[in-house]
């Protein structure tokens, strides 16, 4: 079994069947593929009956040639290669490949070429995973229809990242932790705000003071010379 046919019943999984969400921009979606898409790809004149008539092979069909083989899914690392094809189902192949990019540091163009796939043959897969999964939550959490959709994208996430790394086997580590252990939720890294890093230097800064003042009372001779 290849990687894409361990993939996408994942992702089959996630998408579910028909929906016509009134919040969606996407339209009348089933099992993932909106009726856009299905007029590209399946019949140029599709209607909505059309779409909800849509078999798991057509749909498949779908996913590869313009999903998996957009992202180059046959040449990323193991778990990589998930977590940038699951982007891209939700979120548009163009727009998962900058994410990428950004993770491995190259120019973000929505395109793999040569300069980077290389880029992601000289970092650890975990790593780029996990770039890309604090990138995709940080767009995700951006969107106008976060509060309808977030908790289930959430989920979603969750569930990819967990099953990306997984994917890797043993040998891999991620922030020291071996990748087969078991992993708590996705959530990101805790940066400090802005208060806390105006406020830290200062807060050391009069501590010093107070002891040195202190060593002063206490006759202590803080310069001898």
């Amino acid at each position: 079994m290849n990687r894409f046919q361990i993939c996408i019943p994942r992702i089959l999984k996630h998408e579910g069947g028909f929906v016509n969400h009134p919040k969606d921009p996407g339209g009348a979606t089933n099992k993932g593929i909106t009726i856009a898409t299905y007029r590209r790809h399946i019949k140029r004149n599709g209607t909505v009956d059309d779409l909800k008539a849509l078999t798991e092979a057509q749909a498949v069909k779908v996913y590869k040639a313009e999903y998996w083989d957009k992202v180059r899914g046959d040449e990323l690392p193991v778990g990589v290669d998930y977590t940038v094809a699951d982007f891209a189902v939700n979120s548009g192949p163009a727009r998962s490949v900058k994410h990428l990019q950004r993770a491995v540091g190259v120019p973000e163009d929505g395109v793999i070429g040569p300069q980077t796939m290389l880029a992601v043959q000289k970092r650890p897969p975990a790593v780029i995973v996990q770039r890309s999964t604090d990138s995709r939550m940080q767009f995700l959490r951006g969107l106008k229809t976060w509060g309808t959709f977030g908790k289930g994208w959430t989920i979603r996430v969750n569930s990819v990242h967990r099953d990306s790394l997984d994917d890797m086997g043993d040998d891999d580590t991620i922030h020291g932790a071996p990748i087969g252990s078991p992993k708590p939720d996705y959530t990101p890294t805790a940066k400090p705000t802005s208060t806390q890093s105006k406020t830290g230097p200062v807060a050391a800064a009069i501590a010093a003071l107070i002891a040195a003042v202190a060593a002063i009372w206490q006759g202590v001779d803080l310069w001898p010379w």
